[in-house]
């Protein structure tokens, strides 16, 4: 017999109200950080084109252009794997919290299963 139900126990181990406050503030804070990344990015990508349309930055080769395209993408990465990190901290919270509730659901089961014999 498979429990379907939820046991809505908060255990000994965590407050179940204050990690999924935790888990939504973390994916908050996620998207805060991507959006942040993506302002400096485009803030960079800005600054470097009105330099180039007013003559302040000339680029002979292909090299130079490169160079200038690395250096502005550059802080993007970092705030991808940002992004990517801290939304895996959310999520886990929520998979430990159903994997603890999963495991007092099947000791109850076994007891109640116990207890028929």
């Amino acid at each position: 017999m498979i429990e379907t139900e939820k046991t809505n126990f908060a255990g000994a181990y965590f407050a179940r109200d204050s990690v999924l406050r935790l888990a939504r503030l973390t994916n908050v804070f996620a998207w805060i950080t991507l959006a942040y990344y993506v302002a400096q990015v485009g803030l960079s990508l800005i600054t470097f084109t009105l330099s180039f349309l007013r003559g302040l930055i000339i680029l002979p080769g292909f090299t130079d252009v490169a160079q200038q395209i690395l250096w502005f993408l550059q802080p993007g990465l970092p705030g991808l794997w940002n992004f990517i990190g801290i939304q895996a901290v959310g999520k886990l919270l929520l998979i430990f919290m159903d994997i603890e509730d999963n495991t007092r659901r099947a000791a109850r089961a076994a007891e109640r299963a116990d207890m028929g014999k």
